[in-house]
């Protein structure tokens, strides 16, 4: 019996005409119905800048221990910068990997009474003195995804039977986009080690870049995990928590890891989550009747509540993901 695999969905169709855009749009719909992943080709991502990222991640994981921390992430109350080996966790458990967060740039939010905790996420990135030509090209890898999942929002939209700007307007003004630069470090005494463990995404959805040839993540599907390796030039796509609210769970957050690479190679992985507004709460869609009776509802999991306004969601992510940062800035709500 051959493995599954995800679904590959080609985004071009949409400009094919009338007939192309309703069959990329039904198989939209299943894909993430049935796996809440795909692989993206056709999004006119070039094939240069898809280069440049992975370059510029490979000369910063090469800077000396000193320049890497310099922005660390523990000077930072809004969870920006570098986070060492080790220095993150999953439900509890230490993620062999290093990364660089970079969200959206923005003042920071004073504190204050009626001023949700959530603004604190807001504010400016740290950038490596050593290595300046990285905003340059996470900018440009921002805008130009951004526009992808726009997009596959919007094909999403009428696949499900609203409207094509529907979601707009959650989007509209100040998104909460995050850009994550990630090395997982060769690993093994003598399994693999956790590269991030087990978990949903925040978010509404997530656009995934992996160095060619290089595996590691897995999906959960019912009871065992697929493998999902890249394919040359495609994103891996999956859906976050807030299209699970959206859609009453027709469409489900899946659950995901990452298996460290062995003793002596790396893996450098670029997972950009596209997300509305801190204060934005997205839209509860009503589905055609013969989806709606497909519908899951939301997950329930007192351990993991999903909440509705994505700034509330983004907040326990980080929480949970960086005590020690939490710790620093916000013993409050640590």
């Amino acid at each position: 019996m051959m493995p599954l695999t995800l679904p590959v969905l080609d985004l071009s169709r949409l400009d094919r005409g009338e007939h192309e855009a309703a069959a990329f749009q039904r198989e939209l719909r299943a894909a993430t119905h049935e796996f809440g992943f795909f692989y993206l080709t056709g999004h006119g991502v070039s094939e240069a800048l898809q280069d440049a990222v992975i370059r510029i991640a490979r000369q910063f994981f090469e800077l000396p221990d000193a320049a890497k921390l310099e922005i660390e992430n523990l000077k930072s109350p809004h969870f920006r910068g570098y986070t060492r080996v080790g220095g993150e966790l999953t439900k509890g458990t230490v993620d062999w990997r290093e990364q660089i967060d970079i969200g959206v740039e923005r003042p920071t939010v004073p504190r204050g009474p009626g001023v949700a905790d959530y603004w604190r996420l807001d504010g400016p990135n740290q950038w490596p003195s050593a290595l300046p030509e990285l905003r340059e090209v996470v900018t440009q890898w921002n805008d130009a995804l951004s526009r992808v999942a726009l997009t596959l929002l919007r094909a999403w939209a009428v696949s499900l039977g609203a409207k094509e700007n529907v979601f707009d307007s959650s989007f509209a003004t100040n998104p909460s986009t995050l850009t994550k630069i990630v090395r997982y470090p060769g690993k093994s005494d003598p399994t693999p080690q956790q590269g991030v463990g087990a978990h949903k995404d925040s978010g509404v959805l997530t656009l995934l870049f992996v160095e060619p040839g290089k595996g590691g993540l897995q999906v959960q599907h019912g009871d065992g995990w697929i493998d999902a390796p890249p394919l040359p030039g495609a994103f891996v796509v999956n859906i976050g928590e807030l299209l699970e609210v959206a859609t009453d769970g027709y469409l489900t957050a899946t659950v995901h890891r990452v298996i460290s690479p062995l003793i002596g190679t790396d893996r450098i992985s670029v997972p950009f989550f596209f997300a509305p507004a801190l204060d934005a709460t997205i839209p509860t869609l009503t589905l055609p009747p013969e989806l709606a009776a497909e519908s899951r509802g939301i997950t329930a999991d007192p351990q993991n509540p999903i909440f509705r306004t994505y700034g509330e969601n983004a907040l326990k992510s980080r929480l949970r993901a960086h005590p020690d940062v939490a710790a620093i800035h916000h013993p409050d709500l640590a």
